[in-house]
Protein backbone atom coordinates (compact mmCIF):
# COMPACT_ATOMS: atom_id res chain seq x y z
CA UNK A 1 0.00 0.00 0.00
CA UNK A 2 1.32 3.50 -1.06
CA UNK A 3 2.41 6.39 1.68
CA UNK A 4 -0.75 8.05 0.00
CA UNK A 5 -3.38 5.38 -0.37
CA UNK A 6 -2.98 4.52 3.78
CA UNK A 7 -2.90 8.25 4.27
CA UNK A 8 -6.56 8.28 2.45
CA UNK A 9 -7.86 5.00 4.51
CA UNK A 10 -6.57 6.70 7.53
CA UNK A 11 -8.75 9.75 7.03
CA UNK A 12 -11.75 7.81 5.80
CA UNK A 13 -11.57 5.39 8.64
CA UNK A 14 -10.94 9.15 11.03
CA UNK A 15 -14.43 10.05 9.32
CA UNK A 16 -16.34 7.34 10.06
CA UNK A 17 -15.39 6.34 13.01
CA UNK A 18 -16.22 10.89 14.05
CA UNK A 19 -19.88 10.02 12.25
CA UNK A 20 -20.00 6.76 14.19
CA UNK A 21 -19.52 8.80 17.79
CA UNK A 22 -22.20 10.02 18.89
CA UNK A 23 -24.09 6.51 18.16
CA UNK A 24 -21.58 4.57 19.42
CA UNK A 25 -22.14 6.57 22.60
CA UNK A 26 -25.56 7.23 22.69
CA UNK A 27 -25.71 3.11 22.43
CA UNK A 28 -23.88 2.87 25.59
CA UNK A 29 -25.65 5.15 27.57
CA UNK A 30 -28.68 3.08 26.78
CA UNK A 31 -27.54 0.27 28.85
CA UNK A 32 -26.75 1.91 31.54
CA UNK A 33 -28.54 3.36 34.54
CA UNK A 34 -29.15 7.30 34.90
CA UNK A 35 -26.88 7.41 37.65
CA UNK A 36 -24.21 5.26 35.78
CA UNK A 37 -24.64 7.59 32.79
CA UNK A 38 -24.34 10.86 35.07
CA UNK A 39 -20.71 9.65 35.63
CA UNK A 40 -19.39 9.97 31.95
CA UNK A 41 -19.17 7.66 29.00
CA UNK A 42 -15.74 6.04 29.76
CA UNK A 43 -16.96 4.91 33.36
CA UNK A 44 -17.29 1.23 34.47
CA UNK A 45 -20.84 0.25 34.21
CA UNK A 46 -22.95 -2.93 34.55
CA UNK A 47 -24.86 -3.18 31.07
CA UNK A 48 -29.03 -3.52 32.24
CA UNK A 49 -31.91 -3.58 29.94
CA UNK A 50 -33.94 -1.96 32.53
CA UNK A 51 -34.14 0.94 29.91
CA UNK A 52 -36.13 -0.63 27.08
CA UNK A 53 -37.94 -2.49 29.50
CA UNK A 54 -39.23 0.56 30.34
CA UNK A 55 -39.63 2.13 26.91
CA UNK A 56 -41.47 -1.60 26.33
CA UNK A 57 -43.70 -1.01 28.79
CA UNK A 58 -44.68 2.44 27.97
CA UNK A 59 -47.54 2.57 25.57
CA UNK A 60 -47.42 6.19 24.98
CA UNK A 61 -44.38 5.23 23.04
CA UNK A 62 -46.77 2.93 20.38
CA UNK A 63 -48.68 5.47 19.25
CA UNK A 64 -45.35 7.74 17.76
CA UNK A 65 -43.68 4.80 16.53
CA UNK A 66 -47.14 3.86 14.20
CA UNK A 67 -47.25 7.36 13.34
CA UNK A 68 -43.97 7.76 12.37
CA UNK A 69 -44.36 4.44 9.86
CA UNK A 70 -47.51 5.95 8.58
CA UNK A 71 -46.22 9.61 7.88
CA UNK A 72 -42.75 8.70 6.66
CA UNK A 73 -44.14 5.58 4.10
CA UNK A 74 -47.00 7.56 3.21
CA UNK A 75 -44.99 11.09 2.93
CA UNK A 76 -42.67 8.83 0.31
CA UNK A 77 -45.37 7.42 -1.79
CA UNK A 78 -47.46 10.79 -2.14
CA UNK A 79 -44.27 12.31 -3.23
CA UNK A 80 -43.20 9.60 -5.17
CA UNK A 81 -46.78 10.09 -7.35
CA UNK A 82 -45.99 13.08 -7.75
CA UNK A 83 -42.41 13.62 -8.48
CA UNK A 84 -42.38 10.34 -11.33
CA UNK A 85 -44.72 12.25 -14.12
CA UNK A 86 -42.74 15.78 -13.19
CA UNK A 87 -39.23 14.13 -13.50
CA UNK A 88 -40.82 12.58 -16.90
CA UNK A 89 -41.55 15.55 -18.06
CA UNK A 90 -38.47 17.12 -17.37
CA UNK A 91 -36.17 14.77 -19.02
CA UNK A 92 -37.97 14.36 -22.24
CA UNK A 93 -40.09 16.67 -22.92
CA UNK A 94 -38.31 20.24 -21.21
CA UNK A 95 -36.89 22.57 -23.54
CA UNK A 96 -34.53 25.15 -22.60
CA UNK A 97 -35.78 26.29 -19.41
CA UNK A 98 -35.05 22.83 -17.68
CA UNK A 99 -32.70 23.65 -15.74
CA UNK A 100 -33.93 27.14 -14.21
CA UNK A 101 -37.38 24.68 -13.55
CA UNK A 102 -34.94 22.40 -11.65
CA UNK A 103 -32.86 24.78 -9.56
CA UNK A 104 -36.15 26.89 -9.14
CA UNK A 105 -37.73 23.64 -7.56
CA UNK A 106 -34.63 23.18 -4.97
CA UNK A 107 -34.14 26.37 -4.07
CA UNK A 108 -37.80 25.92 -2.69
CA UNK A 109 -36.07 23.12 -0.35
CA UNK A 110 -33.09 25.12 0.80
CA UNK A 111 -35.82 27.74 2.74
CA UNK A 112 -36.08 27.91 6.13
CA UNK A 113 -39.15 26.41 7.65
CA UNK A 114 -39.21 29.01 10.41
CA UNK A 115 -39.91 31.61 7.29
CA UNK A 116 -43.67 30.02 6.41
CA UNK A 117 -44.26 28.01 9.68
CA UNK A 118 -46.79 30.23 10.58
CA UNK A 119 -48.90 30.79 7.56
CA UNK A 120 -48.42 26.88 7.22
CA UNK A 121 -49.65 26.75 10.72
CA UNK A 122 -52.86 28.60 10.15
CA UNK A 123 -53.98 27.19 7.21
CA UNK A 124 -53.26 23.71 8.34
CA UNK A 125 -55.27 25.07 11.63
CA UNK A 126 -58.25 26.27 9.56
CA UNK A 127 -58.69 22.87 7.17
CA UNK A 128 -58.25 20.66 11.09
CA UNK A 129 -54.88 19.01 9.72
CA UNK A 130 -53.22 19.98 13.18
CA UNK A 131 -52.28 17.15 15.09
CA UNK A 132 -52.92 14.63 12.08
CA UNK A 133 -51.14 11.84 10.23
CA UNK A 134 -52.74 13.24 7.13
CA UNK A 135 -51.27 16.63 8.50
CA UNK A 136 -47.71 15.38 8.37
CA UNK A 137 -47.97 13.01 5.43
CA UNK A 138 -48.20 16.49 3.07
CA UNK A 139 -46.09 18.31 4.47
CA UNK A 140 -43.53 15.64 4.24
CA UNK A 141 -44.26 14.95 0.18
CA UNK A 142 -43.96 18.78 -0.24
CA UNK A 143 -40.76 19.70 1.47
CA UNK A 144 -39.13 16.64 -0.36
CA UNK A 145 -40.57 16.58 -3.45
CA UNK A 146 -37.58 19.57 -4.95
CA UNK A 147 -34.86 16.54 -3.76
CA UNK A 148 -37.02 13.09 -5.22
CA UNK A 149 -37.71 15.41 -8.59
CA UNK A 150 -33.76 16.32 -8.93
CA UNK A 151 -33.14 12.56 -8.42
CA UNK A 152 -35.76 10.75 -10.41
CA UNK A 153 -34.89 13.38 -13.45
CA UNK A 154 -31.13 12.47 -12.99
CA UNK A 155 -31.85 8.95 -13.76
CA UNK A 156 -34.23 9.61 -16.31
CA UNK A 157 -32.16 11.31 -18.51
CA UNK A 158 -29.72 8.64 -18.09
CA UNK A 159 -32.60 6.45 -20.23
CA UNK A 160 -31.65 7.08 -24.13
CA UNK A 161 -34.78 8.80 -25.60
CA UNK A 162 -34.65 6.17 -28.53
CA UNK A 163 -35.76 3.53 -26.60
CA UNK A 164 -39.52 5.51 -25.51
CA UNK A 165 -38.98 6.77 -29.59
CA UNK A 166 -39.33 3.12 -30.52
CA UNK A 167 -42.19 2.35 -28.26
CA UNK A 168 -43.84 5.35 -29.16
CA UNK A 169 -43.80 4.33 -32.96
CA UNK A 170 -44.99 1.14 -32.25
CA UNK A 171 -48.27 2.66 -30.69
CA UNK A 172 -47.42 2.17 -26.85
CA UNK A 173 -49.15 5.47 -25.19
CA UNK A 174 -47.65 7.27 -22.78
CA UNK A 175 -48.93 5.55 -19.79
CA UNK A 176 -47.48 2.44 -21.41
CA UNK A 177 -43.67 3.90 -21.78
CA UNK A 178 -44.05 4.39 -18.05
CA UNK A 179 -44.97 1.45 -16.50
CA UNK A 180 -43.48 -0.37 -18.51
CA UNK A 181 -40.29 0.71 -20.29
CA UNK A 182 -39.04 3.70 -17.81
CA UNK A 183 -39.68 2.42 -14.41
CA UNK A 184 -38.24 -0.78 -14.94
CA UNK A 185 -34.81 0.91 -16.44
CA UNK A 186 -35.05 3.35 -13.85
CA UNK A 187 -36.10 0.94 -10.55
CA UNK A 188 -32.61 1.28 -8.87
CA UNK A 189 -32.42 4.82 -9.00
CA UNK A 190 -36.24 4.81 -7.66
CA UNK A 191 -35.62 2.52 -4.76
CA UNK A 192 -32.50 4.53 -3.67
CA UNK A 193 -34.86 7.66 -3.73
CA UNK A 194 -37.59 6.21 -2.26
CA UNK A 195 -35.09 5.28 0.84
CA UNK A 196 -34.04 8.57 0.79
CA UNK A 197 -37.18 10.42 1.15
CA UNK A 198 -38.13 7.66 4.31
CA UNK A 199 -34.92 8.77 5.85
CA UNK A 200 -35.85 11.95 5.47
CA UNK A 201 -39.23 12.21 6.53
CA UNK A 202 -38.16 9.51 9.14
CA UNK A 203 -35.56 12.38 10.73
CA UNK A 204 -37.78 14.85 10.10
CA UNK A 205 -37.96 17.17 13.54
CA UNK A 206 -38.68 20.66 12.90
CA UNK A 207 -42.00 20.34 11.40
CA UNK A 208 -43.70 17.27 13.70
CA UNK A 209 -42.57 19.50 16.63
CA UNK A 210 -43.97 22.51 15.43
CA UNK A 211 -47.57 20.67 13.77
CA UNK A 212 -48.42 17.69 16.04
CA UNK A 213 -48.64 17.97 19.92
CA UNK A 214 -49.80 14.08 21.19
CA UNK A 215 -52.64 12.06 18.36
CA UNK A 216 -49.56 12.59 15.34
CA UNK A 217 -46.67 13.00 16.94
CA UNK A 218 -44.39 10.68 15.30
CA UNK A 219 -40.53 9.91 17.15
CA UNK A 220 -39.10 12.82 16.64
CA UNK A 221 -41.52 14.88 18.12
CA UNK A 222 -41.85 12.09 21.43
CA UNK A 223 -38.57 12.03 22.36
CA UNK A 224 -38.22 15.82 21.97
CA UNK A 225 -41.01 15.68 24.91
CA UNK A 226 -38.22 13.32 26.68
CA UNK A 227 -35.32 15.62 26.24
CA UNK A 228 -35.81 17.95 28.96
CA UNK A 229 -36.15 15.21 31.80
CA UNK A 230 -33.46 14.15 33.91
CA UNK A 231 -33.30 10.59 32.25
CA UNK A 232 -30.30 10.63 29.82
CA UNK A 233 -29.78 6.76 29.91
CA UNK A 234 -33.93 6.36 29.45
CA UNK A 235 -33.67 9.05 26.44
CA UNK A 236 -30.68 7.19 24.53
CA UNK A 237 -32.92 3.95 24.61
CA UNK A 238 -35.88 5.65 23.38
CA UNK A 239 -33.21 7.23 20.80
CA UNK A 240 -31.69 3.86 19.63
CA UNK A 241 -35.19 2.50 19.01
CA UNK A 242 -36.29 5.24 17.12
CA UNK A 243 -33.03 5.33 14.75
CA UNK A 244 -32.44 1.10 14.64
CA UNK A 245 -35.37 1.07 11.97
CA UNK A 246 -33.59 3.18 9.45
CA UNK A 247 -30.02 1.67 10.29
CA UNK A 248 -31.56 -1.79 9.62
CA UNK A 249 -33.35 -0.53 6.50
CA UNK A 250 -30.34 0.86 5.04
CA UNK A 251 -27.60 -1.63 6.20
CA UNK A 252 -29.87 -4.29 4.18
CA UNK A 253 -30.73 -2.14 1.32
CA UNK A 254 -26.81 -0.31 1.03
CA UNK A 255 -25.73 -2.32 -1.90
CA UNK A 256 -29.24 -1.04 -3.40
CA UNK A 257 -28.95 2.27 -2.58
CA UNK A 258 -25.30 1.99 -3.48
CA UNK A 259 -26.64 1.04 -7.38
CA UNK A 260 -28.88 3.24 -7.61
CA UNK A 261 -26.74 6.17 -6.38
CA UNK A 262 -24.26 5.55 -9.05
CA UNK A 263 -27.18 4.79 -11.94
CA UNK A 264 -25.85 6.47 -15.20
CA UNK A 265 -22.92 7.34 -13.70
CA UNK A 266 -20.08 4.71 -16.43
CA UNK A 267 -22.35 4.69 -19.93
Amino acid sequence: MTRRKLIRTGLAWSAALLMAAPIFFMALTAFKTDGAADLGPFAPFTPTLANFASQNANLGMLRPVLNSVVEAGGGTLLCLLFALPAAYGLAFHTGRRRTAILFGMLMTRFMPGVGVIIPMYLIFKAIGLIDTQLGLVLIYAVINLPVVVWMLHSYMRDIPGDILESARIDGASVKQQIVFLLLPLCAPGIASTAFLSVVLCWNEAFWSIQMTSAEGAPLSAYIATLSGGPMPAEISAASLIAITPILVIGWLAQRQFARGLTFGAVR
